[in-house]
């Protein structure tokens, strides 16, 4: 009887690549014998979790979500993918009365716009195959709690969930499904960009049901759920990953 589990042999694409979710999800993805197309910024990282990644077939593409203008030979390089895991994103934190439009454009862009063109790009290229599935990376902050100071994350978490669910509709023709999942706060570097030290944080998770933070590999179970042929009728929804925190 066939694994539904398994994503042994399919070609996936996971950006965000170099760090966090997206770092656990494409070496869960090589563990679990997928083939792993990785994007990232920074070739060095690239570099380095290429040599991690166990298997064969693997490549890497060093690509900023927000030039698209880098995008066409890439793409035309690429084989056809059976899945898209896109993690990549960035945090931003500020007062309402002191966001900019420009900061709000940046967020935005690699949150929302960067991922949702993208398979946008891939699809006019015939690269996403038919019964393909697209997995966005989203937050529980915005789509289901809201946090002083976190209106431009929390927006463009939003607005890619709003689009995931659209994009469900418009691509089911084509047997492709769209899903996000909502992680809860995560234990990566990016938690640790802002201006809270170990103690605060500890004092943060300490305040959790679970009196953690999620690991990113837990984030990325989820993700490679969705991905998976175990996920075939689950179209159009959001999985929540966050440990209870946004029902208390």
């Amino acid at each position: 009887m066939t694994n539904p589990f398994s994503i042994a042999g399919k070609t996936i694409l996971v950006t965000g690549a170099t760090s966090g979710i997206g770092r656990a999800t494409a070496l869960l993805c090589a563990h679990m014998d997928a083939h792993v197309l990785a994007f990232g910024r920074d070739p060095q990282r690239l570099d380095s979790l290429l040599a991690e990644m166990p298997g064969e077939g693997h490549r890497v593409f060093s690509l900023d979500l927000t030039s698209p203008e880098q995008w066409p030979s890439v793409i035309a390089s690429l084989p056809v993918i059976d899945a898209f895991a896109a993690c990549a994103g960035v945090a931003s934190m500020a007062p309402f009365s002191f966001v900019t439009r420009e900061e709000l454009e940046r967020v935005m862009d690699t949150n929302c716009f960067g991922p949702v063109m993208l398979v946008q790009q891939l699809l006019k290229a015939k690269k996403l195959a038919k019964g393909g599935s697209v997995v966005f990376v989203s937050s529980v902050d915005g789509p289901r709690i809201v946090h002083a100071g976190n209106s431009l994350y929390s927006a463009s978490k939003s607005a890619l969930v709003g689009m995931a669910r659209n994009m469900a509709i418009d691509l089911a023709g084509k047997k492709i499904r769209v899903n996000c999942v909502l992680p809860g706060t995560t234990d990566t570097p990016m938690i640790r960009t802002g201006s809270a030290d170990e103690q605060q944080l500890a004092e943060t998770a300490a305040h959790l049901p679970m009196k953690r933070f999620a690991d990113p590999g837990e984030i990325a179970n989820a993700i490679v759920f969705l991905l998976s042929d175990a996920a075939s009728y689950v179209n159009g929804t959001e999985l929540v990953v966050d440990g209870g925190t946004s029902i208390i």
